[in-house]
């Protein structure tokens, strides 16, 4: 079988999946690297025989000229969109890293592009495939929870004063402006795998923090948390924060059926199981009981993932991008999945900026329902050049009067 020519758009995220990739040389070659700061960078080292280009065109011009099959995007976050487009009209087939889109006209622009080209795009969200995660997914899929009732989900990223300052890489960087709903798929997304359901209304709030407040020079998002509360299509309401960029704890999972509860924090912990006092199965001895994923059981792959970024999550990216594109099985992460959850994270936000109000995701899969939502470009991000955004990066502060002032300066 010959090999899947790639080629990484974004080497500092991208970096990890370079080196992921350059692990398996009977099955991928990394034949070019794309971004703006390369030689800063050590995906060049690791794969010393791509070719290097700092101007997206040219990568993608020298690639479509030399066999260049897929492209792995790992550029700035709210930016994927109009790059997977270019890509896939240049014949490749799209990894896109974290979010399919950052406006509902993005989302719907994308999923035409995929109808109309034919070529396959998936997203990579690597926390549902942490062996944790799998293993939650394993117990929800044989029944023993009962009836899926709810799902909670965090994704927590904490930081120092230097990271909140470092991280916005000058004024128009997107940490700067990025809305705490936007980040949502290392929280709803292992939802949606393990509980094999999409959302389809979001209701949403954010909540102000006062260390983030201090920082606001740095940057203009300065919400703590937002917790969006969905309907999904199996009857179930899930609970999922986006990125807490004010908390530093671990991100942690829970699902509640009727019969059972399951939960598990951190990448390489453990699942509590518990039911409830009157469902306890006779041959359990305990109410609650903590379980270590069997990684023999879960096969070859799982044992390989494991030593993986991310609990393993990493490697099953690479993997689903080989079976995907080379053997055709479809990923659960494809394009209508991807612009779902990108969908829950933009009308959260404006669930946010209006007191809890509640939206319907749109049905991608439907022409008229995209016809919807085709004009709708309101953006909280600003243009690299400084060009205005469209929508508040923060609930205004002035939204709380029973609020105190926030201080000057807050050390941590």
């Amino acid at each position: 079988m010959a090999k899947l020519k790639t080629g990484v758009f974004g080497c500092r995220r991208g970096g990890n999946y370079v080196s992921l990739m350059a692990s398996r040389p009977d099955d991928i070659e990394v034949v070019a690297l794309c971004d703006r700061e390369i030689e800063k960078l050590g995906a060049k080292d690791t794969v010393p025989d791509a070719r290097c280009f700092t101007d997206f065109d040219e990568f993608l011009t020298w690639g479509r000229e030399n066999g260049m099959q897929a492209v792995f995007l790992a550029n700035y976050f709210h930016q994927h969109a109009p790059f997977a487009i270019k890509c896939m009209e240049a014949g490749m087939d799209v990894v896109s890293e974290c979010t399919s889109a950052s406006t509902l006209r993005e989302c719907v622009e994308l999923v035409e592009c995929v109808e109309r080209t034919g070529r396959k795009y998936m997203i990579a969200e690597n926390y549902p495939f942490s062996t944790r995660n799998l293993e939650m997914k394993r117990i929800v899929d044989s029944g023993a929870l009962g009836s899926v009732l709810y799902a909670q989900g965090e994704y927590n990223h904490g930081g120092t004063g230097d990271s909140v300052r470092n991280d916005a890489q000058g004024e128009f960087h997107w940490r700067a402006w990025l809305p705490k709903t936007y980040y949502n798929t290392h929280a709803l997304g292992p939802l949606m795998y393990m509980t094999d359901s999409m959302p389809l209304y979001v209701s949403a709030r954010a909540a102000h923090s006062d260390y983030l407040y201090a920082y606001r020079e740095y940057r203009h998002a300065y919400d703590g948390a937002a917790y969006m509360f969905c309907e999904m299509d199996n009857g179930m309401v899930a609970v999922c924060t986006g990125c807490t960029a004010a908390a530093s704890d671990y991100s942690r999972y829970r699902i509640v059926g009727d019969d059972a509860g399951i939960e598990g924090g951190g990448h390489t912990e453990g699942v509590r199981m518990f039911w409830h006092t009157y469902t306890k199965p006779a041959n359990e001895e305990e109410r609650i009981k903590h379980i270590t994923p069997d990684l023999a059981s879960m096969g070859e792959k799982a044992a390989r993932a494991a030593g993986s970024g991310h609990g393993g999550g990493d490697w099953w990216i690479v993997d689903n991008m080989l079976e995907y594109f080379v053997n055709g099985v479809e990923p659960f992460f494809n394009v209508y999945r991807g612009v779902a959850m990108s969908a829950v994270a933009i009308l959260g936000w404006k669930s946010c900026l209006n007191h809890g109000e509640n939206f319907r995701i749109p049905n991608f899969r439907s022409l008229k329902e995209r016809d919807l939502v085709r004009d709708d470009d309101l953006t909280p991000f600003p243009g690299d050049n400084g060009e205005p955004h469209t929508m508040p990066s923060s609930v205004p502060f002035s939204d709380r009067p029973y609020k105190k002032g926030c201080p000057d300066k807050i050390n941590r």
